[in-house]
Order: structure tokens, then C-alpha cells, then sequence
């Protein structure tokens, strides 16, 4: 099965729109039930972290229902990390094709985010590696790795963030 860049670059904008225009349901139906969102922290070496299971990770969801966990406390004003809801408008870059497998196809691309929050705006920044999987003809993320450059920061992350 072939991939398209313009495909793989249209799910990526669709996802990112979602997470600005905060349309959670939406984004959530970006995802495959078993995706695996991470996003490792950097070591006293200057290295990411490699095992979300035993070395710290600044963001771990096994599966998609971690996922919906986060929403569901977004929503419910149970988030401290988001009251007031940021916002925010992510910017995409530097998409690439690093490997396709039948129904797979793994990417890297760059992230800028800019998020508005009590009068200041903050900017995150990095690579996601994330893979596609097709399922009955629409792109799903089956696992997102997100390396966040700019990991010295003055408040909790959430998704939208990045």
C-alpha cells in the first residue's frame, strides 16, 4: 500500500486544527484505540529518555483511553493546566517519509506551537516521529513520540501544546 505525501500532510494539519479550534471529539478520532502518545524527557546527559515504562517522560499515554482522559478533565475544569484554555495555533514543517509497511507509513516532521494564556505567549517547539496506520481508507495515529526542544518551561504541558 502506497502513501501519499499529501495525505499524510492533510492528517497532520487536520489534527493540529482540531487541538486550535479545540474540537476534542474530532481529535480524538485522529487516533487508533492502541496508540502510544509519548513525549520523553531529557536526561542529565542531554538525551532523551528511552523506556516511558522505567525513565520519567514529561507526557505517557499507553492507549487511546488516556487520551480521553485528558479531554474528559479539559472539559470538566479538572485540568489546572488548562484553566483558562489556551490559545493556541500549531505550525507544521519539514514532513518526511521515513518508512512504509503495508498498512503503516512512519513520519517525522518539526512543530512550532504558540500558545496564549494570561496575557503571555509561550512558544514549544521539536520533532514528533509518529506512525500512520490505514484503516478503512483514513489515516490514524498508532504511536506519536514527541521530542520537545524547549523542555525548560514555566508551566504543565497538555496536549494542545504540542
Amino acid at each position: 500500500m502506497s502513501f501519499d505525501h499529501p495525505s499524510i500532510c492533510q492528517a497532520l494539519y487536520r489534527e493540529a486544527r482540531f487541538l486550535d479550534d479545540r474540537q476534542w471529539d474530532e481529535w480524538l478520532a485522529c487516533y487508533a484505540d492502541d496508540v502510544t502518545y509519548w513525549m520523553p524527557a531529557w536526561d542529565d546527559d542531554d538525551q532523551p529518555t528511552e523506556d516511558p515504562q522505567r525513565e520519567i517522560s514529561l507526557m505517557y499515554y499507553a492507549d487511546r483511553g488516556g487520551l480521553e482522559d485528558r479531554v474528559f478533565r479539559i472539559r470538566t475544569d479538572r485540568s489546572s493546566a488548562s484553566m483558562p484554555e489556551p490559545r493556541t495555533s500549531h505550525y507544521i514543517a519539514n514532513v518526511e517519509v521515513l518508512a512504509e509497511r503495508d498498512d503503516e507509513v512512519d513520519v517525522r516532521y518539526n512543530f512550532h506551537t504558540l500558545s496564549h494564556r494570561y496575557k503571555v505567549t509561550d512558544q514549544f517547539f521539536g520533532t514528533v516521529f509518529l506512525t500512520f496506520r490505514k484503516v478503512e481508507g483514513r489515516l490514524l495515529i498508532a504511536a506519536k513520540k514527541i521530542l520537545l526542544k524547549n523542555d525548560y518551561i514555566r508551566q504543565v504541558l497538555d496536549v494542545y501544546h504540542v
